[in-house]
């Protein structure tokens, strides 16, 4: 009878751990883009253009942003 308490304790615990691990694992996005990497993987730019893109795109829309405002 023992051994049903214990694997009850057991169970319960492994059920928490694995919510948590799913709650962790939600927060970090971890969900956001399941299509991403398998065309991240394709993609033959260096890490270092990849950057230089993304910070100009960024800048773009910044400016994009600031332009809008204004004229509104």
């Amino acid at each position: 009878m023992y051994s049903i308490y214990f694997l009850i304790f057991i169970v319960f615990f492994l059920g928490v751990g694995a919510w948590l691990l799913f709650v962790w694992a939600v927060g970090s996005g971890q969900f956001e883009d399941p299509e991403a990497p398998k065309y991240r993987m394709l993609d033959d730019e260096d890490d270092d253009e990849r950057d230089i893109r993304k910070t100009n795109g960024k800048s773009l829309e910044n400016s994009q942003k600031k332009s809008k405002g204004k004229g509104a």
